[in-house]
């Protein structure tokens, strides 16, 4: 769920502005602007300079400076800390934490950028002995980002460092549930590049995102949200073919094998699916636990869960989005309804805000909380007689984002054999922490990458060039060929790779 899911209010054509607001009390913590479509292509413009001049640095001026906005973000920690929590009502700690990971990945990202990016030499085989051929990435201008709620600071800077670390400026335009978010980062960069436009906030709501990506300089769209909102977006970015990299939702499972560490895999069930409130598209939403430990399983999570409390000082916090909480509600009671079992709270759980955890065993697996994305702190646990029964489960849906297993003996084993981007094993989301490794999904859950070689990569265009360092003694490409000359050539393939 994203900024774009929400209509543009007001009156079209009319200087409009719209509050952020606390989740967990309603009071407003800023105002901002609703940026129009002009608004929106005069950032676009203004990037485009920025971008001619930010390539122009070079890959060691760019790390540099970089690195300095990476000592900024440190120093403003906390403060940062507070606007995320603010607008989105987390634990002030998790979005400690989704700040260090941020600043991690920006790290990664400027001192590996020439190494992924600049030119290298490939083999040009045989048959073009002559060529000198070689590969570069080049920046793609400007980068248009449009970012989600839950995690308004990592999820869209892992578009946003590689983007910047490849060569390119970025227009962000974050959910309109966190604006402030997104302007303070942007702050945060300004003096480091001079104040040049490199890296543009444009607040709003749907419409200030289409605009975006119906701008005439935007090189490319990297989008978090929805899958239906994702349809939208590449509808209109069909329109002047921009590329798009694209992260939706998910239903990531967990597996639990027979030989699991069970302390371990139920700490981790409980934490990915109930932290941040559940609002976590790589969290755990399904898991499948083979029956021979099944009990002792299911024991570990009910008592843990049972110890979290949501709320303003609780383990967790509110529902960032109002309109997730009956979402919730309608799993909650279709699990049940459909005979599933209560372990952990029930219908009554889910409140105004704040929900508490909801644990469900036994979960039929066309029920809604199996096949749909919950995004709330509910986690369906059923039981399978053997893994291969656990994996079909497991890629059952039309998402393919991350994964978990827990197993001592055949967890990479189990891994290959899962339908998605990513997967832990023995922990949870830790892919995600990892820098240099791809961050995206299949199917409903998206495609293109960010995070890693691909992610610098996914900011680029590739451009290959082969440079003739002598003339072949048998000219093919030119209308001097002679049939000698062919007759030739085709013995030299017979005798190289007809054999």
């Amino acid at each position: 769920m994203t900024a774009t899911d929400t209509p543009l209010p007001g009156v079209s054509g009319t200087p409009a502005t719209f509050e952020s607001l606390d989740p967990r009390t309603g009071d407003v913590v800023g105002t901002h602007p609703v940026h129009d479509a002009d608004a929106v292509a005069a950032a676009v413009a203004r990037a485009e300079d920025a971008a001619q001049w930010w390539a122009s640095l070079g890959f060691p001026e760019r790390r540099r400076r970089l690195g300095e906005w990476r000592k900024a973000l440190v120093r403003r920690i906390d403060d940062l800390a507070r606007v995320v929590t603010e607008e989105t009502g987390k634990p002030i700690d998790d979005a400690r934490l989704e700040l260090v990971l941020a600043i991690d990945h920006l790290d990664w990202a400027a001192k590996h950028a020439e190494r992924v990016l600049g030119r290298r030499m490939v083999l040009p085989g045989a048959l073009m002995s002559n060529q000198a051929a070689s590969v570069t990435y080049v920046p793609i201008g400007v980068v248009g980002v449009i970012g989600p709620w839950n995690y308004p600071v990592f999820t869209p800077m892992g578009s946003i460092a590689y983007a910047l670390a490849a060569g390119n400026a970025v227009v962000f335009k974050p959910s309109e549930l966190t604006p402030g978010v997104g302007v303070a980062l942007a702050d945060s960069l300004a003096e480091i590049v001079d104040g040049r436009a490199l890296f543009q906030v444009v607040t709003g709501f749907g419409e200030t995102g289409a605009s975006l990506c119906r701008a005439p300089g935007i090189g490319k769209i990297s989008f978090t949200g929805s899958t239906a909102t994702a349809k939208r977006v590449m509808a209109t970015c069909a329109e002047r073919l921009t590329p798009v990299v694209i992260e939706c939702g998910g239903k990531d499972p967990m597996i639990v094998d027979a030989d699991a560490d069970l302390a371990a895999a139920a700490d981790a069930a409980v934490w990915g699916g109930m932290s941040n409130a559940g609002q976590t598209c790589v969290g755990v939403e399904r898991v499948y636990v083979l029956d021979a430990v099944a009990e002792e399983f299911i024991a570990k999570v009910v008592g843990t869960a049972r110890t979290l409390r949501s709320g303003s000082t609780g383990d967790y916090g509110p529902m960032t989005s109002p309109a997730q909480v009956d979402v919730v509600r309608r799993h909650v009671e279709d699990a049940l309804g459909r005979g599933g079992r209560a372990m952990v709270g029930g219908p009554e759980s889910v409140q105004q805000q704040f929900i508490e955890p909801v644990v469900i065993v036994d979960v039929p697996e066309d029920s809604t909380a199996v096949t749909e994305e919950t995004f709330g702190p509910l986690l369906v646990v059923n039981r399978v007689p053997d893994v291969a029964e656990a994996v079909r489960r497991a890629n059952a849906t039309g998402y393919g984002l991350g994964a978990t297993v827990f197993s001592k003996n055949r967890g990479e084993e189990i891994a290959t054999q899962l339908r998605c981007g990513m997967v832990a094993i023995n922990g949870v989301i830790s892919f995600a922490g990892v820098p240099s490794l791809p961050f995206g999904g299949v199917g409903d859950s998206g495609f293109g990458r960010i995070h890693g070689a691909d992610g610098l990569r996914e900011f680029t265009r590739p451009q290959a060039v082969a440079r003739q360092r002598f003339p072949l003694p048998i000219a093919v490409t030119s209308f001097r060929r002679s049939s000698r000359g062919m007759k030739a050539l085709l013995g030299v393939v017979r005798l190289r790779y007809g054999r």
